[in-house]
């Protein structure tokens, strides 16, 4: 069982930068893969990253790519995405999720526990 708390959304300008965190409890953390989606109004869940249990494969949407960074600190059981550059359309609740298995995923059905999202607000 792993349980995540999400934390550092906020209101920013457009260009501007955040950084989110997932605290996250459970003796699993560590042999999990973790992502993050996000979701706007209307619009469904969709992915942003994920980082195996090592940080050595990750994946990113292309909206987000080389933009957002996605990175892991399996000694504190934490996840982060440091996002940058930020554009009013990254507006969204940002859920971080995690996968008990090795291997990664971009489809939100293909994890297993979520957070309760934290709400990030890009104006322009």
């Amino acid at each position: 069982q792993v349980q995540l708390v999400e934390s550092g959304g906020g209101l920013v300008q457009a260009g501007g930068s955040l950084r989110l965190s997932c605290a996250a409890s459970g003796r699993t953390f560590g042999s999990n893969v973790m992502g993050w989606f996000r979701q706007a109004p209307g619009k469904e869940r969709e992915f942003v990253a994920y980082i195996s249990w090592n940080g050595g494969s990750l994946n990113y949407a292309e909206s987000v790519k080389d933009r957002f960074t996605i990175s892991r600190d399996n000694a504190k059981n934490t996840l982060y995405l440091q996002m940058d550059s930020l554009k009013p359309e990254d507006t969204a609740v940002y859920y971080c999720a995690a996968r008990a298995s090795l291997f990664g995923s971009t489809r939100f059905y293909d994890y297993d526990y979520w957070g309760q999202g934290t709400q990030v607000t890009v104006s322009s």
